[in-house]
């Protein structure tokens, strides 16, 4: 039953003007009742079945979170950070270091054990960190050849 928000309100049409002469039938208490019970009743259900649909829909787009905790080893986005050292941002790594969790403040925010060098705020976004895998056994880092450019080793 499609009813509008005025009657599930308050169980009666909205008027607008009209004729107050007009004799209508007046309902029992009761006879009141039992209808609006089944209006709410008929509400609450079409609610629930929107919150489902809306659901369904925004679930799709959503990635599932990540548990973090604490202890946990993470890398660091440099993407917001600025590093005097290295004015060019294109020759900066994407992640620096494996830093420990201290703390889950939020679902999307960790508190970092990070050195008093770095001057940012110790608690950042999950969007900032990446779990830290360990290399596996006999998986080494190559050290870059030296080459010569213009007789001088670099």
């Amino acid at each position: 039953m499609k009813v509008s928000l005025f009657i599930a309100n308050y169980g009666r049409e909205l008027r607008m003007g009209g004729d107050i002469r007009k004799k209508e039938k007046v309902e029992s208490a009761t006879e009141f009742v039992e209808r609006m019970k089944k209006v709410h009743e008929e509400a609450g259900v079409a609610l629930k079945k929107t919150q489902e649909k809306i659901k369904r829909y925004t679930d799709k787009s959503r990635k599932k979170m990540e548990k973090w905790k604490k202890g946990d080893r993470v890398l660091l986005s440099t993407k917001n950070l600025v590093f005097k050292e290295r004015p060019v941002q294109k020759l900066i790594e994407r992640y620096i270091r494996p830093y420990v969790i201290e703390e889950v403040v939020l679902t999307n925010a960790v508190k970092l054990r990070l050195p008093s060098s770095m001057r940012i705020h110790l608690v950042v976004n999950v969007s900032w960190i990446v779990w830290y895998k360990e290399q596996l056994k006999g998986q080494k880092k190559k050290k870059g050849k030296l080459i010569e450019v213009e007789e001088v080793k670099e």
